[in-house]
């Protein structure tokens, strides 16, 4: 995983990536009113894989399948990654003080019963709200510096941190805290997805601004890293 090159983008830069979304019929409309949500199935806490198996089998996957992911496995991923495992609040992947500042979303293209679009994972519904309507995978791919297999995974999750809800308790050292968090949660992925017979792959080179837009995140969110998804 390489670096992430500067955020300043050029006005052509800017007009390319806009241009591209158009040409791709994919430039959807942040939708304003009511979010529509989408409930994701229940996740299973008993798998076929052990620990173990998991561990040895985990690949970087960059070439991926047309085929779908399921709506289930998608929350599977999802409930990986960010998911409550110990009700009322506490969550999957360790958080320093349990203040979670990770915000996860989806852009979805091909998974089934779920209308492509760009979704944030609501943790505590465990379940999807929408943020713009539309395939946006190719626009994410060009934010991601043209990198191929972030357009070819059926979809791709972003992960975003909202830093204040750290940094206010622990300072500055509260960013390396939500850093450390999203490792966690990555490998969380790529274990799952290894479990579920699916391929995934940490992408951290890209433009912040233009993918923090694309989602539709706060302007407070820093964009830390995505992981297309896909069959193998």
């Amino acid at each position: 995983m390489e670096p992430a090159p500067s955020d300043r983008l050029s006005r052509r830069g800017l007009f390319g990536l806009f241009a591209l979304g158009l040409a791709a019929g994919s430039v959807g409309s942040v939708r304003a009113a009511a979010k529509p949500r989408v409930k994701l199935p229940k996740p299973r806490r008993v798998g076929r894989l052990s620990v173990e198996e998991g561990l040895a089998q985990r690949r970087s996957v960059r070439s991926y399948r047309a085929g779908s992911v399921t709506l289930s496995e998608l929350g599977q991923l999802l409930w990986a990654a960010q998911g409550i495992n110990r009700p009322p609040r506490l969550r999957t992947a360790p958080s320093a003080g349990a203040l979670y500042p990770l915000e996860l979303y989806v852009v979805a293209g091909r998974v089934a019963e779920l209308a492509p679009g760009i979704y944030r994972y609501d943790a505590k519904g465990h379940a999807l709200v929408e943020r713009r309507e539309g395939d946006l995978r190719r626009a994410l791919s060009a934010a991601a510096l043209g990198q191929s297999w972030v357009q070819d995974g059926a979809a791709a999750l972003v992960f975003c941190a909202a830093y204040a809800r750290i940094t206010g308790k622990y300072g500055d050292r509260g960013v390396r805290y939500a850093h450390i968090e999203a490792g966690h949660a990555a490998q969380n992925v790529y274990l799952q997805a290894t479990a579920l017979g699916l391929g995934t792959v940490v992408v951290g080179a890209f433009r912040d601004r233009a993918v923090r837009d694309l989602v539709a995140a706060g302007h407070r969110e820093t964009p830390l890293l995505i992981m297309p998804v896909g069959r193998t």
